[in-house]
Parts: C-alpha cells; sequence; structure tokens
C-alpha cells in the first residue's frame, strides 16, 4: 500500500507545494483513491510533481465540511469526473468560525459541490458504511473523553442563529488490506481518544495504523487545561499498539509535546510525504546455505583425508 501526502501546512523534502488543508492520495490492491482534498487546486499542482494520474482515481472520501478538506473537490471533478465522492449526510450545512471579536467566517463547502452527480451521501451513525471489502466508512462518534478546544470557535447555521458546532458531519476512513488495518480522520474533531473508542465498539481490537490530525493547534498559546489535554492524549495514545501518523491541524508545538512521549510511535507526515506500509504476512523461510559453503567444507575434509593417509602411511614405513 502506498500513501502519499498531496496538501498539507508544512514543506516535506519534495518541494510540494503547502497550504492549510489536507488531502491524501491512497493506492490499495483494488483502489486508487483520495482522502479529503485540501483547500484549493493545490493537489493537482502536487500530485503532477509526484507523478501521480488523478485522472485514475476512482474513490474519494470526505472527512467533513470544512472548505481547507473539501475545497480542492471542483478542481478535481475538472479532471476526474468520474470518481464517486462519498460525504457525510450533513456535510453541506452551513458552518463558520468565530474570531476573538466574535466575527464569523464562512468555512462550509461551496454550494457547487452540492449538484455533482458523483456525489455519494453517507449515513453511518448507526454502524458500518460498507463500500466493499477493502473500504468502509463510520461515523456516529461518542465523548467519553475531552474533544479539542478548538472546536469552541467553530460553529454551525441553526436558523438565524449561530450554535456549536457539533460535528455530525465527521466521518473516518477505514482500509483494511491483508492482515492490517488503517484508520483515517481529517481533523479528529471528536477528539482522537473518542474515535479510537468508536473503532472498537464497530470492528473490534485496535487499527495497526492511524493518520489523522487531532485539532490541538491553537493561534493565540496554548492555557495550561491545553497542554494537559495534549499529555493526557499523548499518554492514553501510547496505551495502543497503534502506530501514529499526524500533521495539519495538530500543530507543530503540540506534536513536538507529544513526540517526546510517544517516540517512535508518532510521526508528523509534510506535504508530499510518503507512507510505505507491507500489508501482507510476513513469513520467515529457512536460509539455505550456498553450494559453495557446501564445497569449502567438503575440500577441507578431503584435504584432511589425504593428509592423514599420508601421515598413516610415513609412521608405518619409519616402523618397518
Amino acid at each position: 500500500m502506498r500513501i502519499i501526502n498531496l496538501v498539507e501546512n508544512t514543506e516535506g523534502k519534495s518541494g510540494c507545494g503547502v497550504e492549510h488543508g489536507l488531502c491524501f492520495y491512497i493506492e490499495t490492491e483494488k483502489h486508487k483513491l483520495l482522502m479529503d482534498t485540501g483547500q484549493t487546486d493545490l493537489l493537482l499542482e502536487n500530485a503532477q510533481k509526484l507523478g501521480i494520474d488523478l485522472t485514475a482515481v476512482d474513490t474519494v472520501v470526505l472527512s467533513h465540511g470544512h472548505y481547507d478538506h473539501g475545497g480542492g473537490i471542483l478542481p478535481f471533478v475538472q479532471i476526474n469526473p468520474d470518481a464517486k465522492i462519498y460525504v457525510p449526510e450533513a456535510v453541506f450545512g452551513e458552518y463558520y468560525s468565530v474570531n476573538k471579536a466574535g466575527e464569523p467566517h464562512y468555512i462550509g463547502l461551496a454550494a457547487e459541490i452540492r449538484e455533482l452527480s458523483q456525489v455519494v451521501r453517507v449515513s453511518a451513525e448507526e454502524g458500518i458504511y460498507k463500500i466493499d471489502e477493502e473500504l468502509s466508512i463510520f461515523s456516529g462518534i461518542g465523548s467519553k473523553h475531552p474533544i479539542p478546544s478548538a472546536n469552541q470557535r467553530l460553529k454551525k447555521k441553526a436558523g438565524e442563529d449561530l450554535v456549536q458546532d457539533d460535528f455530525a458531519h465527521e466521518q473516518c476512513l477505514v482500509i483494511k488490506e491483508g492482515i492490517k488495518s488503517i484508520l483515517l480522520s481529517g481533523c479528529a474533531h471528536h477528539g482522537i481518544l473518542n474515535i479510537l473508542d468508536r473503532y472498537r465498539e464497530l470492528y473490534g481490537g485496535e487499527p495497526d495504523v492511524v493518520i489523522s490530525g487531532f485539532h490541538m493547534m491553537r493561534r493565540h498559546g496554548y492555557s495550561d487545561e491545553d497542554i494537559n489535554v495534549i499529555i493526557d492524549t499523548a499518554l492514553a495514545l501510547r496505551q495502543y499498539k497503534t502506530v501514529f501518523y499526524t500533521g495539519h491541524c495538530t500543530g507543530v508545538e503540540p506534536y513536538n509535546a507529544m513526540k517526546k512521549l510517544m517516540g517512535s510511535q508518532l510521526h508528523y507526515v509534510h506535504s508530499g510525504d510518503e507512507i510505505r506500509m507491507q500489508t501482507g504476512i510476513e513469513t520467515t523461510k529457512p536460509v539455505k546455505k550456498k553450494r559453495s559453503e557446501y564445497m569449502k567444507w567438503h575440500k577441507f575434509f578431503a584435504w584432511g583425508t589425504v593428509v592423514c593417509f599420508v601421515m598413516t602411511m610415513v609412521t608405518g614405513y619409519k616402523r618397518k
């Protein structure tokens, strides 16, 4: 399986462009797909730099209804009008971000996306929405653990009022290939620990790999409460056998703090970075010795026999 980041906030080694957004290109045995599309047409530009043919993509999964994850849909469908686009049922609501002055800024999707014929609305509140044997989607995420405090400034329109967004428009993708299970979320607005609880409830056990933003980034510094949540989350994730890849809305400072606690269990994915993983069953075969090794020992014993024979002959001759 190949997983390549096409859009993220920070530049990787490939020289790809960056923006505040997220997009992953994924190749499985059966599919070429996108998880989110970033904010603009940057996914097209970066895909070209990396030699990725987006016209071959057959599936797009949108994690939630924010512009920095779905803004690239319209540019994408200009070059690929056939790929199915799986969106949450509530994705076309009116979503806003409110600044410190209380001024709202629209952060939802372009209205034109609603009219696209390839859009498939997913309702997965009651369980697993199965695309096929490899791909499935879930939502219905609970709130046992704290949700990211950065959610507080995110609102949705209810009539004439702006109310707190409950993120009913968030969904997660699960890819099963071989013996591996990979869980992908966009921003984990429900909180990554709540998402993992829901995964365990629906699929059992733990995913092998999680790829997700953690929505911990704050523009105006971190409170003691923020720091405690970051540390508690890292300590909780450390109890899993799962390997985590993150970026985008996690923020550099929270990532660095979590990395100190999680070590090699946590990695940052930059724009243009690639994640490669083996998904089949790895077997250990006995190593056969080369013929030259047997010949080496064969010659040793042969010469040894000759030496012993000569010594026997010489010793016997002297006795006579």
